[in-house]
């Protein structure tokens, strides 16, 4: 596969998206202009992570087959969402394994990236088993915290059966993690079937250091995600106020597996090898 063009300054990257006209929910126009001139992230490896794959090899006991069968006993394909996914390498990989793959990115440049990807590199997107076959790959121009991709996919909320979440909450502005949380609630399908897949990266970035990407401890995912669309405190250090003991919001989603992956990207490793990266997987509570 052809290695990504990278931007080779990442904190000419983050200037850019600190102008005020990209905070809050303009943040997608601040991604959008770096697509428009040609630069892709920073730490766009070129290839899906290999802990991904090796979750939708190991970890099918939680996660579910990509064939499924519905009330009536008709077999059908689950659905696995990327939003922001960049140059859709972790769709293609979705798919691949027989899953009906949705790729969302909010620029139109992302979008053609994406399809650029699938027709250069097919081949080695290879399907992984015969008997299940390869999934659609479907891709979506839109922001994620509005409905209308979702109209256009012709995918109803709370129809993702499984949702990949890897460097897209490390890029998004800590103040939109509460909104980000809820959505995963609005998108995920019903316990046990919906799985949320998040590959925790940057963990061990110091909080006060600038982002994107921001520093994303295993803390913040528990806090927000066990509280969608609350206000979570932070310390004036940046670091996540968490306290195991607090229960869960009602609507909030529940933690059922957590584990340190054998691979990942260089990006998520430290010193010797080291794997800082963490994968989790979480379900909506019954």
């Amino acid at each position: 596969m052809a290695a990504p063009t990278q931007t080779k300054d990442p904190k000419k990257m983050q200037a850019h998206l600190a102008q005020p006209q990209y905070k809050g929910d303009n943040y997608v126009e601040g991604w959008a202009s770096l697509w428009d001139k040609g630069d892709n992230l920073p730490w766009d490896r070129g290839f899906p992570n290999p802990a991904l794959e090796d979750t939708l090899v190991k970890q099918r006991p939680t996660i579910g087959a990509p064939l499924a069968t519905d009330a009536q006993g008709q077999s059908y394909r689950r659905k696995a969402l990327v939003p922001g996914c960049g140059r859709g390498v972790d769709v293609l990989l979705l798919a691949s394994f027989g899953y009906d793959a949705y790729g969302l990115e909010y620029s139109a440049a992302a979008v053609e990236a994406c399809q650029k990807e699938e027709k250069d590199n097919a081949n080695w997107y290879r399907v992984r088993d015969q008997t299940v076959g390869a999934g659609s790959v479907t891709w979506l121009r839109g922001d994620f915290f509005d409905d209308a991709w979702l109209q256009k996919a012709g995918v109803g909320l709370n129809g993702f059966d499984i949702i990949y979440d890897y460097t897209f909450f490390c890029a998004l502005d800590p103040s939109l993690r509460p909104k980000w949380a809820l959505r995963q609630t609005q998108l995920l399908a019903p316990s046990p079937s919906g799985n949320l897949i998040c590959l925790e990266f940057p963990r061990h970035k110091d909080p006060q250091a600038a982002g994107p990407p921001y520093a994303s401890p295993s803390e913040a995912y528990i806090a927000h995600l066990s509280h969608p669309g609350e206000d979570v405190p932070y310390d004036a250090k940046g670091a996540v106020k968490y306290n195991p003991l607090q229960p869960s919001s009602p609507g909030g989603l529940e933690r059922v597996a957590y584990w340190q992956p054998e691979r990942t990207h260089e990006a998520g490793q430290g010193e010797n090898g080291v794997i800082h990266d963490r994968v989790s997987i979480w379900r909506r509570r019954n």
